[in-house]
Protein backbone atom coordinates (compact mmCIF):
# COMPACT_ATOMS: atom_id res chain seq x y z
CA UNK A 1 0.00 0.00 0.00
CA UNK A 2 1.46 3.34 -1.03
CA UNK A 3 1.56 6.20 0.79
CA UNK A 4 0.58 9.41 -0.41
CA UNK A 5 2.89 12.51 -0.22
CA UNK A 6 1.03 16.24 -1.50
CA UNK A 7 3.63 16.53 -4.19
CA UNK A 8 2.63 13.20 -5.62
CA UNK A 9 1.79 14.02 -9.46
CA UNK A 10 -1.53 12.04 -9.34
CA UNK A 11 -3.19 12.44 -5.92
CA UNK A 12 -6.77 14.30 -7.05
CA UNK A 13 -7.11 17.42 -5.10
CA UNK A 14 -10.56 16.15 -3.07
CA UNK A 15 -7.92 13.03 -1.85
CA UNK A 16 -5.16 15.40 -0.64
CA UNK A 17 -7.22 18.02 0.99
CA UNK A 18 -9.11 14.87 2.99
CA UNK A 19 -5.67 13.79 4.20
CA UNK A 20 -4.34 16.91 5.25
CA UNK A 21 -7.73 19.12 5.85
CA UNK A 22 -4.68 22.15 6.98
CA UNK A 23 -4.13 22.50 2.94
CA UNK A 24 -7.56 24.03 2.38
CA UNK A 25 -6.73 27.98 3.93
CA UNK A 26 -3.91 27.78 1.56
CA UNK A 27 -6.21 27.00 -1.33
CA UNK A 28 -8.75 29.58 -0.29
CA UNK A 29 -5.34 32.28 0.12
CA UNK A 30 -5.35 31.68 -3.31
CA UNK A 31 -8.69 32.45 -4.33
CA UNK A 32 -9.02 29.43 -5.65
CA UNK A 33 -12.56 27.65 -5.81
CA UNK A 34 -10.81 24.01 -5.59
CA UNK A 35 -12.41 23.74 -2.03
CA UNK A 36 -15.96 21.56 -2.82
CA UNK A 37 -15.46 21.87 -6.79
CA UNK A 38 -16.65 19.04 -9.05
CA UNK A 39 -13.65 18.36 -10.89
CA UNK A 40 -11.38 18.12 -7.32
CA UNK A 41 -11.86 14.28 -7.79
CA UNK A 42 -10.07 14.83 -11.25
CA UNK A 43 -7.85 17.49 -10.68
CA UNK A 44 -4.15 17.48 -9.02
CA UNK A 45 -1.80 20.42 -7.88
CA UNK A 46 -0.39 20.61 -11.17
CA UNK A 47 -3.99 20.86 -12.88
CA UNK A 48 -5.36 23.49 -10.42
CA UNK A 49 -1.59 25.65 -10.48
CA UNK A 50 -2.08 25.49 -14.41
CA UNK A 51 -5.63 26.49 -14.19
CA UNK A 52 -4.76 29.54 -11.70
CA UNK A 53 -1.68 30.61 -13.63
CA UNK A 54 0.46 29.62 -10.12
CA UNK A 55 3.94 28.48 -10.05
CA UNK A 56 3.54 24.50 -8.98
CA UNK A 57 6.96 24.65 -6.64
CA UNK A 58 6.32 27.65 -4.71
CA UNK A 59 2.38 26.52 -4.15
CA UNK A 60 3.67 22.80 -3.44
CA UNK A 61 5.88 24.25 -0.77
CA UNK A 62 2.97 26.27 0.83
CA UNK A 63 1.35 23.06 1.32
CA UNK A 64 4.46 21.00 2.79
CA UNK A 65 4.42 24.01 4.90
CA UNK A 66 0.48 23.82 6.18
CA UNK A 67 0.96 19.89 6.73
CA UNK A 68 4.22 20.51 8.78
CA UNK A 69 6.77 18.93 6.29
CA UNK A 70 9.04 21.95 5.39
Amino acid sequence: MRHPQPDDPDIPLIELMALWPQTIPVFVRHRMLCVGCLVSPFHTVTDACAEYDLDEGEFLAELKMAIGMA
